[in-house]
């Protein structure tokens, strides 16, 4: 029996090879690789530098909080080579940052504003820094960067307020802004549009500090060193060292309620803390006086006190002529702010004038004093002149004219030195200077007559004696001188020797010894034995027989 034959039968498939499925998947993986860098991919933009700083294409990058946002593509110059055009392909991520506010510059160790910026690039590289506005603006591809970075590179809370003055100063970008000794902002830049006639500089004060700057608020420029000499010695005022080298600014309120300042609130900016402070009196009255005298060392800002305080300032200074005096004269115009004088505003007076009146019928006059024996400045001075005449007070346009006394410190020093001056000037020095003459010349011919040559010939033989006399006194005496020390010594031995003898003399004759008791029983005896004796020599005298005789019986006559 034969097998049966199996029939194949072919057929075709449809499924697709294992080994096109490496192909399929690069392709789909380099789909999606492409699809993922064009999704995060953002905006190619051109940002324009006066140089390249270090940047390098395709190694530099877009920074923005050390996130890195993009990548330099390349750079070239401009078509009028005049900056550099750097290409910078961002990411998605920075799309939305770039509008018109955001601002960009290299980042480089540079010294600015007195921080040091910019140590890591020294390892990394330059880099672009960019930093977005703080406000919602158009978007923008193209830009125009800035050489050095801004003073805030982050987004700080805060607000920024307008100061106007004539002069900029040492302020600089970045210069700090203080508050009660404290740092708490910096000077972000200032406007030029009216340079010609002032400067608004823009500062910037941080949160919570903006909180203290209200409408009455005073600012004043705080660069360099106040060096003032005044009753209390020499008073040196310095801000810090930063204010000192980058110039600053500072701020105070005054106690009190005021509305709070608004952003960009514009405020005038004072010279000094002083000129800030005076600044608080609203009420000025004008007035103005004529002086005959000297006014050197005075002029515009110079003092006016009342019992050596300030109460003012002297506002002008110039010298007109007045034919009815026919002379000289200079008109010295100041202000006088009464606010200072604590307790003046319970003395109302309806008008300034009448204020004005009352103290000049006081007696009130105003004169000049020196301010300092060094400089030679003066101050304008309100006293009260002792039997001051009567005056009354008038207008010069808006001033009011106060009457003016003698000038006094070194106007007067200057007058009586004037006068002193004179007094010497009318001695007859050329009278003196004959009679002088004259009493020399008699002198001279007294010296040289006769007599007075034979005096002094004499004196000078007298003189000669005199010093042979003495040599012969030193020649004789000096034997005697050499001996002295030996005669001493001897004199000493012997005034030894004799305390030795008095000692002696005490120890065996003194009160308490042997020798001067039996010598006091002694000497009663010998008294009693000289009256015996005395009696024998009186019988004897007159009865001699009685040494052959014997006593006679009959008794003594």
């Amino acid at each position: 029996m034969r097998p049966a034959l199996v029939t194949a039968s072919a057929r075709r498939t449809r499924r697709i090879p294992i080994i096109w499925s490496v192909p399929l998947l690069a392709i789909a993986l380099g789909l999606w690789l492409a699809w993922d860098t064009f999704s995060k991919r953002g905006p190619t933009i051109t940002v324009s530098f006066n140089s390249g700083e270090g940047l390098q294409a395709g190694q530099s990058q877009l920074k923005y909080k050390d996130l890195v946002l993009g990548k330099v593509q390349s750079l070239r110059l401009a078509s009028d080579h005049s900056r550099v055009l750097v290409t910078i392909a961002t990411t998605r991520e920075a799309g939305p940052l770039l509008t018109e506010q955001t601002v960009f510059w290299v980042a480089t160790p540079r010294l600015f504003a007195g921080n040091l910026t910019g140590l890591e690039t020294i390892i990394s590289g330059p880099y672009v820094a960019m930093l977005p506005g703080t406000e919602t603006g158009h978007l923008k591809r193209e830009f125009v960067g800035r050489e050095d970075p801004p003073i805030l590179t982050t987004s700080v809370p805060g607000r920024t307020f307008l100061l106007k003055t004539t002069r900029l100063g040492s302020v600089s970008l970045g210069s700090p802004v203080f508050f009660r000794d404290l740092n708490v902002g910096e000077v972000l830049g200032w406007d030029i549009a009216d340079m010609a006639e002032s400067v608004t500089i823009r500062a910037f004060v941080r949160s919570p500090y903006d909180g203290y700057v209200h409408q009455q608020t005073r600012f004043w420029n705080a660069s360099g060193v106040s060096l003032k000499l005044g009753s209390g010695g020499v008073e040196l005022q310095l801000e810090s060292l930063r204010a000192l080298l980058l110039g600053g600014i500072a701020f105070e309120t005054p106690v009190g309620t005021s509305p709070l300042a608004e952003t960009d609130h514009e405020f005038p900016l004072f010279g000094d803390r002083t000129t800030a402070d005076a600044s608080s009196y609203t009420r000025k009255i004008p007035l103005v006086s004529y002086f005959s005298g000297s006014v050197r060392g005075l002029g515009p800002g110079s003092e006016v006190t009342i019992h050596g305080m300030v109460v003012g300032h002297v506002t002008d200074v110039r010298l007109i002529y007045d034919p009815a005096r026919d002379a000289v004269l200079a008109p010295v115009r100041y202000e006088v702010e009464p606010e200072r004088i604590l307790g003046v505003g319970k003395r109302v007076f309806a008008t300034p004038r009448e204020g004005v009146d009352a103290l000049v019928q006081q007696g009130w006059r105003s004169t000049l004093q020196s301010a300092s024996l060094i400089t030679g400045q003066q101050v304008v001075a309100l006293e009260i002149a002792p039997n001051a005449p009567s005056a009354t007070v008038s207008m010069e346009g808006s001033d009011f004219v106060m009457p003016a006394m003698e000038s006094g410190g070194l106007a007067t020093l200057a007058t009586s030195a004037s006068d002193l001056l004179r007094k010497v000037n009318d001695i007859p020095f050329g009278q003196i200077g004959a009679k002088l003459d004259d009493i020399l010349q008699a002198v001279s011919d007294a010296t040289q007559s006769a007599q007075m040559r034979q005096a002094l010939t004499d004196i000078s033989a007298m003189i000669n004696r005199a010093k042979s006399l003495v040599g012969s006194l030193d020649s004789g005496a000096s034997p005697a001188l050499r001996q002295l020390p030996q005669i001493t010594a001897g004199l000493e031995r012997a005034l030894s020797a004799v305390d030795k003898l008095a000692a002696s003399l005490d120890e065996g004759y003194g009160n308490n010894t042997r020798f001067n008791r039996e010598l006091g029983r002694l000497l009663p005896q010998l008294n009693d034995s000289l009256v015996s004796i005395r009696s024998l020599t009186d019988l004897l005298s007159r009865h001699p027989e009685a040494l052959i005789r014997g006593r006679p019986a009959g008794g003594l006559q």
